[in-house]
């Protein structure tokens, strides 16, 4: 059985910012209020799920290295399909010329976390590279007049490629769960959108967060003083205030972009593990741990080692 490792990250933010202050005239709120409560200053919003998949995967194919065409699947995660019908992973298959098998998944938030432990498993199985994407255009589902949701979310994608490697590989221990009696807390009906129970919302995913890290890295045999960075899911910034002091990892060993990118879904989690490797806080032999929460509700959880072949 085959291990996998991560050879190429990329992402994509839409050009235009939505910032607090623009949000001053469309809503009842203030560019402090905003940011104090969230962490968030400014958003990006205006792209389509599989324009920013395709171009976020460009980039992680170009970075990897490895000849297109030994890609055997496309995982793409998303709340947010271009249609109801199809699949928007043939999508970004066709427009990247690969010959390969594609997929959605849809896990909200956790579901790029999940797309990477899904391929490994397939990995283990025998399969080559697999390119894993999270892509979100949550501005289409979002009332920006409606100051509980219109404050966090965004549009955003990265995306990854993950291929085998001889022995186990990077992934060293994970967590996956979902509670789907808490659906009513974070929701949107089709054709609808995005409706939130804050405080629920909260309090589970502080509790959620942290209990699914601790089972990953009891997994993967390490403890909170192993672990090189954390990369959260940039849902809010007291969250991941609230879980990681649970944890006992302080925020410099923490990656937090929400500021200038907002809440973007199933892009969360690349977009900031794209962002920490090109600003080189990831070397190889680190232990990277991924933790999230998302609508479901769902979580997912991961102990990576970079580099690891």
């Amino acid at each position: 059985m085959s291990g996998m490792v991560i050879r190429g990250v990329g992402s994509c933010l839409p050009a235009q910012r939505l910032t607090n202050v623009d949000l001053e005239s469309m809503m009842d709120t203030t560019d402090d209020w905003i940011a104090d409560r969230t962490g968030i200053r400014e958003r990006r919003i205006g792209g389509s799920t599989s324009d920013m998949a395709i171009e976020a995967s460009r980039i992680a194919i170009e970075r990897s290295g490895i000849d297109p065409a030994t890609i055997e699947l496309v995982v793409l995660s998303t709340t947010t399909p271009d249609q109801q019908v199809p699949a928007t992973a043939p999508t970004v298959q066709a427009a990247l010329g690969l010959n390969c098998g594609a997929i959605d998944v849809n896990a909200a938030c956790s579901g790029f976390t999940y797309g990477l432990i899904a391929s490994a498993g397939m990995i283990a199985l025998g399969s080559g590279p697999v390119l894993v994407v999270g892509s979100d255009a949550l501005s289409r589902i979002t009332d920006y007049h409606d100051r509980g949701t219109g404050i966090l979310f965004a549009d955003g994608a990265g995306a990854a490629i993950v291929t085998p490697v001889d022995g186990p590989g990077s992934l060293l221990g994970w967590d996956l769960g979902t509670d789907g009696s808490a659906r009513g807390i974070l929701y949107a009906d089709i054709g609808s959108v995005l409706k939130m129970d804050g405080k629920e919302v909260f309090r589970r995913a502080v509790r959620v967060m942290a209990s699914s890290a601790e089972n990953a890295m009891q997994r993967a045999g390490v403890t909170i003083d192993d672990i090189s960075l954390c990369i959260p899911h940039q849902a809010n910034i007291r969250i991941i205030d609230a879980a990681i002091q649970r944890l006992g990892i302080p925020m410099e060993r923490t990656v937090t972009n929400l500021e200038r990118v907002g809440n973007t879904s199933s892009g969360s989690i690349p977009l900031a593990l794209d962002e920490a490797v090109q600003a080189s806080r990831i070397a190889d032999g680190d232990l990277v741990l991924v933790c999230g929460f998302g609508a479901g509700m769902t979580w997912a959880s991961c102990v990576l080692r970079w580099g690891a072949a």
